[in-house]
């Protein structure tokens, strides 16, 4: 593979589902990756690579530690995925702006210093609020959680650094995205672990939607955007631009995994942040990068029960 990412490479997140994923690529990839992980963080997703890495213990909230770490590895190109409140139990409202504002105020200020070629910002779908049509990157912002919020004013601070001092960042704001390595007690995981077994999960209404994007095309357009910029303070989706009931995907997961359960619906509540109506507008990635998924449902669904065959005990 021909390597057009400038390095050394910085990730942040590292330990999650998205940032592992994006881990195992670079490394795959042969590039020279860096990664800044908690103590107490648990690398399960990143045990199989982990001799092929630099990564320093340190948490973002550790601003002299932190700085003392990229004046040694002078990133060329960041990849920011570190984040705090998009589950229920992350509810300290301080700590989520502290982490998902503050320390990307503070880790921006100091990649500045060593001329990065590109800083990419992850942002997130909850960013919108509730629409009720596909979400558009020109949207009014509508947080409906603390964390939206911060998420919010994170993205809107480096749009804001990025034209005032004509610097090469970038946010992402991803939707549902599904696949290996995802965090076991989110959706997906659950619906897929209990088919394998033939057992049917709780499960909220039917008609609940969710823009859903397999990992392997969100990854591929981070790798995009990474080695091609194109304007200051930019904003994008990423999803896949269809709305999937939940009625769509359980059937999907049954008919790949050929179980024989019957879904009981409405046998869990739904949770404030379920919608009817909840896809991405990608008509400026499509018009900006000519990128559309290359997996739709049915083959992403395929390729993830796939993987959790073959790692039965992973979780």
């Amino acid at each position: 593979m021909k390597k057009l990412i400038k390095t050394p490479i910085l990730i942040t997140g590292s330990t999650g589902f998205i940032g592992a994923n994006l881990t195992h690529y670079l490394v795959s990839a042969g590039y020279e990756v860096h990664l800044i992980i908690k103590n107490q963080s648990n690398t399960w997703r990143l045990n199989s690579i982990i001799n092929n890495i630099n990564f320093y213990n340190a948490d973002l909230i550790e601003f002299d530690k932190i700085e003392l770490i990229i004046n040694k590895i002078k990133p060329k190109t960041i990849f920011h995925l570190a984040t705090y409140g998009a589950y229920p139990y992350q509810n300290e409202m301080d700590k989520i702006k502290f982490v998902n504002l503050d320390c990307t105020i503070n880790l921006l200020r100091i990649c500045e210093k060593h001329n990065f070629d590109i800083f990419i910002n992850t942002g997130s779908n909850s960013e919108y609020g509730f629409k009720e049509d596909l979400m558009k990157e020109s949207d009014i912002l509508e947080p409906n959680s603390y964390y939206s919020v911060f998420k919010s004013a994170s993205t809107l601070f480096c749009q804001y650094e990025s034209i005032h001092k004509e610097l090469p960042i970038v946010t992402l704001r991803p939707f549902h995205v599904y696949g290996p390595y995802e965090e076991p007690t989110r959706f997906m995981p659950v619906l897929i672990n209990n088919l394998l077994n033939n057992n049917c999960p709780p499960l909220v209404s039917p008609h609940i939607k969710r823009d859903m994007i397999y990992i392997q095309d969100l990854i591929d357009f981070y790798i995009m955007v990474s080695t091609k910029l194109i304007g200051l303070g930019k904003i994008f989706n990423i999803g896949s631009g269809v709305q999937y009931s939940i009625e769509e995907i359980v059937k999907v997961a049954i008919d790949i995994t050929n179980s024989t359960v019957r879904p009981e619906w409405n046998t869990m509540s739904s949770r404030v942040w379920d919608s009817e109506k909840w896809g991405a507008d990608m008509s400026l990635v499509q018009d900006t990068y000519n990128w559309e998924p290359n997996y739709n449902l049915y083959d992403g669904m395929k390729k993830t029960i796939q993987w959790y065959k073959n790692k039965p005990r992973q979780f």
